[in-house]
């Protein structure tokens, strides 16, 4: 279990660094994980946080009640899926260049009140050249 914050991208990364992470956390605040508005308003000021430019989004509520939300990123992406009878919510936010993934994270971690919190950070290669 990993309860800390992410891997911070260094601030001298090239434009074309890309980070994946995969994020399983639970909540304390069930009712968060029902709630659409509040739910994408997170998502939207943790994108701003993060120095994210949100460019779309799309969302769906389902019949239990869980919620998908997508915001498109100028630098990619952010999704959440939530699980609202485990007390779940499952994130995954591509990064690239100077978006601050660790930030996005420490927010979403904070106003989703999380009690555990699983990361899953990759760097993406994006150049193409050979190792």
């Amino acid at each position: 279990m990993d309860t800390s914050p992410a891997t911070p991208v260094p601030a001298t990364a090239a434009s074309t660094e890309m980070c994946s992470y995969a994020v399983d956390l639970w909540t304390s605040d069930v009712a968060i994980l029902h709630d659409e508005p509040r739910l994408k308003s997170v998502l939207y000021a943790a994108a701003e946080a993060g120095q994210a430019i949100v460019l779309a989004e799309a969302s769906h509520i389902f019949p239990n009640g869980a919620v998908t939300i997508s915001l498109v990123l100028s630098q990619s992406h952010l999704n959440v899926h939530t699980w609202p009878e485990l007390k779940l919510a499952n994130i995954d936010l591509l990064t690239c260049g100077v978006l601050e993934g660790d930030t996005i994270l420490t927010y979403l971690r904070t106003h989703l009140s999380a009690t555990r919190c699983n990361v899953t950070r990759v760097t993406r290669d994006a150049t193409g050249e050979p190792h």
